[in-house]
């Protein structure tokens, strides 16, 4: 995982299983966000849940008009038409964030952890950069090798039998 390229969204709960299930491989935005390909988002699952709960890596992005982003990946997105237009139904452009190799955490990073490391944390309402080195990156870093150790310490039990 590329630790200088990472960004936090909050998300819904049922497009944050989406996600991660890989049935939508598509985030929709108003607004355009700026952001690579490669880089990792971490998803962010808005109250009652409250917590970081996976990731996933950005295929590549689209901004353009909403009708186009529908005709395109429409059955990506995970909404139906009828929402669809509502959430675009003042935008003249649409953001669409593609996104690939979801992964769910073992233990999501909640909220009370969180702020933890800052008092003054607030989930993001559009995206939040994750810094090199900041508590952020290293909690979030942490929950993934945390998860490889426990992996790879299975694996080699499972040799010793």
């Amino acid at each position: 995982m590329d630790n200088s390229n990472q960004l936090l969204i909050s998300l819904e709960e049922r497009h944050a299983n989406n996600i991660l299930s890989g049935k939508k491989t598509v985030e929709l935005r108003r607004r355009k966000m700026h952001v690579e390909e490669g880089a990792i988002v971490w998803l962010y699952v808005k109250t009652p849940i409250a917590a970081v709960v996976g990731y996933a890596e950005v295929s590549d992005h689209q901004y353009a008009a909403p009708s186009t982003i529908w005709r395109k990946l429409g059955g990506v997105t995970g909404l139906h038409y009828k929402e669809f237009k509502s959430y675009f139904a003042d935008s003249t452009k649409a953001f669409a964030l593609g996104l690939k190799n979801p992964r769910a955490l073992e233990t999501p990073i909640k909220l009370t952890e969180l702020r933890e490391l800052s008092q003054n944390f607030q989930p993001p309402q559009f995206y939040l950069k994750v810094l090199m080195k900041s508590p952020l990156q290293r909690l979030l870093a942490k929950s993934i090798t945390s998860k490889a150790r426990l992996k790879k310490h299975a694996i080699q039990e499972e040799l010793a039998m």
